[in-house]
């Protein structure tokens, strides 16, 4: 088994933009950086420039107190310069957990017989999507298991629904999907319905390891999923998202792994992905391996990776799901994170209904259950701008365009008066009186640091919203 597994890995690292050797090699030679060291390195980050991986390595090799805190710091003003205040919110949306995979982490694995399988119904779909309008949702993330019923068409005709759905003033702006990695042509037929970001994980970029946790099933293929977004950016599908499960290999080496992903992409394309995603493996109902990760992460060491991957890839947004706590999901807003879920629950069908078999029907177990108005309400009691903007995509800056808007700064002047129109939607329609107040004051705080043309601007369409309109954006 040995000799096949290494013989299985000359082949594809040969053909892998994931340079197995090199990266041990980096992680190896950087080792115990001076502190002048990491202070060039994070000065070059502040001018918003993305890291080699040698540098990418140092800082993951900075491990004295004063090295962490110097990185600590960087991460935070980067993300404040970059981002402004601004927090993007969404829900995710299960449509159904059948799976032909067996991957050893996952509640979904096919030989999983304590799930219940499900997929939703044109009825039950509907259901979830006036209890998520309700609350004030606009963006979701739709996610589906790895079966043939989950079909390009299948997916493209669940997110045309999504779109033509209409609760009052409530309705779906965006829709990114989580789903197996597809052909060019199937890439292509989810496309024409105008989804926003499409995601994978690659889950471990550490080949061996991946060929061990992942043993049956399309997904036991290491090169069909790593190449996944090539062929939907191939497909025309220009905003895309990576992802790593930490807690399976090495920290270090996934966020390497995450850095020379992003380097592919750049330099093949010539855009990197929309968003990187962090998770770290969770509890999920009969899953010894989920509740005793080969390779946990400390809650320090999380923090660490965040900071890091902020200050290695300044354009890229971050997301932080509701996987993690309310203590760990504070610390990442701080420290780089731009993007976070809200009001979750990940059972198929679970909004909609209380559902005590929940568990039986979830991916894993959540660690932040709070309600989509507490955490809007947090967010601006400690000065963030909850955002349900879907701006820059419906006006067809995404991929490269994105980037030509993200580079010079301009997102934060576009992004933050969306964000306080959104946000504006969200106090007018859903927000408890509480949320309300807080929400109102942040508003008019954020209003009187704005240039006065701009706040001119901005206030007119804050007056539209008051008026009755809906849906004005920059």
């Amino acid at each position: 088994m040995t000799v096949l597994l290494k013989k299985i890995e000359s082949i594809e690292d040969r053909e892998s933009f994931i340079p197995h050797a090199e990266i041990e090699q980096l992680l190896e030679e950087t080792k115990n950086p001076d502190t002048k060291q990491v202070q060039e390195i994070v000065e070059k980050s502040l001018q918003k420039e993305r890291l080699t991986p040698r540098e990418t390595a140092t800082l993951l090799n900075a491990e004295k107190p004063e090295q962490i805190e110097i990185i600590f710091q960087a991460a935070r003003k980067l993300k404040e310069e970059i981002y402004g205040k601004r927090i993007v919110l969404f829900a995710p949306l299960y449509i159904g957990n059948h799976c032909i995979n067996n991957c050893s982490y996952c509640g979904f694995r096919i030989e999983n017989s304590q799930v219940i399988r499900k997929t939703l119904s044109e009825e039950e779909l509907e259901a979830e999507l006036y209890a998520l309008t309700s609350k004030g949702h606009k963006r979701l993330i739709v996610v589906f298991g790895e079966h043939p019923m989950y079909s390009p068409q299948f997916i493209a005709r669940t997110i045309e629904k999504i779109y033509s759905f209409k609760n009052g003033n409530g309705e779906i702006r965006r829709v990114n999907v989580n789903a197996a990695p597809q052909t060019i042509e199937g890439y292509r037929i989810i496309k024409e319905v105008g989804i926003g970001t499409f995601q994978i994980f690659q889950e471990t970029y550490h080949l061996l390891t991946y060929k061990k946790y992942h043993p049956k099933g399309p997904k036991a293929s290491y090169m069909y999923r790593l190449f996944g977004l090539d062929r939907a950016m191939l497909a025309g599908i220009d905003d895309v998202g990576i992802g790593a499960l930490f807690g399976l290999y090495d920290w270090k080496f996934e966020v390497m792994g995450l850095m020379y992903h992003t380097k592919h992409l750049e330099e093949r394309f010539g855009v990197g992905p929309h968003t990187i995603s962090f998770p770290r493996i969770e509890p999920a109902v009969n899953t010894p391996l989920a509740h005793r990760p080969p390779n946990p992460v400390s809650d320090e060491q999380f923090k660490r990776l965040i900071a890091i991957i902020r200050l290695s890839v300044p354009y890229t947004g971050m997301i932080l799901t509701a996987r993690e706590s309310p203590d760990i999901r504070r610390e990442g807003l701080k420290l780089g994170v731009s993007q976070i879920d809200a009001g979750s629950s990940i059972g198929v069908g679970s909004y909609s209904s209380q559902d005590p078999e929940i568990v039986k029907k979830s991916q894993f177990i959540l660690g932040d259950t709070r309600s989509l108005d507490e955490v809007m309400r947090e967010l601006a009691e400690n000065g963030y701008i909850p955002s349900f903007c879907t701006a820059c995509y419906r006006a067809g800056r995404t991929g490269q365009h994105f980037m030509e808007f993200a580079i010079p700064g301009f997102v934060k002047e576009f992004c933050t008066p969306n964000a306080l129109l959104t946000f504006k939607e969200y106090l007018l329609d859903y927000a408890s009186e509480e949320t309300r107040k807080v929400g109102e004051r942040l508003i008019q705080s954020e209003l009187e640091r704005m240039p006065q043309e701009r706040r001119k601007v901005v206030e007119k369409l804050l007056q539209r919203l008051e008026a009755g309109e809906r849906d004005v954006r920059l």
